[in-house]
């Protein structure tokens, strides 16, 4: 039996992707870094093999699977090459396999992750269903029908696919160190588009989506009553949302996620549409979306003391604005303070006024410095150029996070798709210990 050696199987998506092809009774390994991800802690519960990167991994009878962020030249691709192995790159890969199913590629500028994990959860409570969500989780049942799958359009890597539906959650100009404007975004929407086999299901409120221009069916969903299913009658609760769906003048059902911000309201109302299309029972997607506990790194809540910590992987200005949005409904009486990590130093200068703005929607405002990439590890500009433009001007270190003390009661968002986590880790050891003085 062929061995599927994963180069960087701690990605997101590799990690993902090992979980499937394990679960599915193949043999799977793979290398990274020593440094720890928290995408490793599934690989490990499930007894998959991880090997710090060398050549000597790579053997006779292995396939490759190559991560995107690594090069032809990366030492164990090298190797691979010259003991005449098949290499194929993730995304590759990943369209090649979802052909055996009905697949669904959810895809747009924000709001992926959240809106794969919610439809997977809903569409496994009804039938068979497998599932690759970026944050690291995979499933890969046996005798399953449906396959949700989250789609990266960086690098237009999302044109691996050929999926029977994608859900486009919306378009905006992002990875400024690829795409150079937002109608460079749209075009790589369009072609993606093109590709899927029976209907995309699209934010109607987005007026980029609506410019797309498809031979299959468009079927939009939103706020507004130009679309085609439509979420009306919003009841914002501490403990979630409630609203009613409409397809046209029907009414589907009223739906309660225990989620915040207008921005979940359309990922569950994109997945009432898809269920919907497809003609799945509507009862059990109001219990699916009712039972939904969320991935990791959206919004992820714990209590320490008299604060609440919140991890999320917001990291641009749209996604700023929604996460401290989503605080202020959970938490009206509380004081929100953002402590964000920019991730690359390509989007901070792009969108250093877009993101003051975002994150002086807080109440206070502390920075870490800029998270450069393995594609990009300097930049012209440093943390306080952002921090000039923020309230307080307020660079905070990891060794120094004590600073947050000064906001008992409050709502503290760790943002950023960076390490942010060592932040929140470094503050959690500072409230851990009972003797801590500081002077503020």
């Amino acid at each position: 039996m062929t061995i599927y050696h994963f180069v960087g199987i701690k990605g997101s998506g590799m990690s993902a992707l090992a979980q499937i092809l394990f679960d599915k009774g193949l043999n799977v390994q793979g290398s990274d870094i020593d440094k720890y991800f928290f995408t490793q802690k599934a690989l490990e519960e499930k007894g998959i093999k991880i090997l710090p990167f060398s050549a000597e991994n790579i053997q006779k009878g292995q396939t490759i699977i190559a991560g995107n962020a690594f090069p032809d030249t990366h030492e164990e691709i090298v190797k691979a090459k010259e003991l005449g192995l098949t290499v194929i790159r993730y995304h590759k890969f990943l369209g090649q396999f979802i052909e055996n199913y009905t697949s669904i590629a959810i895809t747009g500028s924000h709001g992926k992750t959240s809106t794969t994990g919610l439809l997977s959860h809903v569409l496994e409570g009804i039938k068979p269903t497998s599932y690759l969500i970026g944050d690291g989780t995979g499933s890969g049942t046996k005798g399953a029908e449906y396959f949700a799958l989250e789609a990266c359009e960086y690098q237009r890597h999302f044109l691996a696919y050929s999926p029977t539906y994608a859900i486009m959650t919306n378009i905006d100009w992002d990875h400024p160190d690829y795409f150079k404007s937002v109608d460079d975004v749209f075009d790589a929407f369009q072609t993606m588009g093109s590709q899927v086999k029976k209907a995309v299901i699209a934010l109607g409120d987005d007026e980029q989506l609506r410019r797309l221009d498809l031979d299959i069916p468009i079927v939009y969903f939103g706020f507004g009553e130009n679309n085609e299913f439509i979420a009306k009658n919003v009841i914002k609760k501490t403990t979630g949302t409630v609203f009613d769906a409409y397809h046209f003048d029907q009414k589907l059902g009223t739906f309660e996620i225990p989620t915040y911000g207008d921005h979940n309201v359309m990922n569950a109302l994109s997945v009432i549409a898809l269920t919907d299309y497809e003609g799945l029972p509507m009862k059990s997607v109001i219990e699916g979306l009712k039972t939904f506990e969320g991935v990791k790194r959206r919004f992820s809540i714990s209590e320490k003391g008299n604060q609440v910590l919140v991890d999320d992987y917001a990291h641009h200005p749209s996604e700023i604005r929604a996460t401290i949005n989503a605080a202020r409904q959970k938490y009206p009486d509380k004081k929100v303070v953002a402590v964000f990590q920019p991730h690359t130093f390509t989007r901070t200068q792009t969108f250093l006024q877009g993101f003051a703005e975002s994150l002086n929607l807080a109440d206070e405002v502390y920075l870490c410095d800029i998270f450069g990439s393995a594609r990009e590890k300097t930049g012209k500009l440093t943390i306080g150029d952002l921090a000039a433009k923020t309230k307080g001007n307020h660079i905070i270190k990891e060794a120094h996070t004590e600073e947050l003390l000064r906001y008992p009661e409050a709502v503290i968002l760790f943002m950023g798709a960076g390490d942010v986590q060592k932040f929140q880790a470094a503050y959690e050891k500072v409230l851990e210990n009972k003797n801590v003085n500081i002077s503020i």
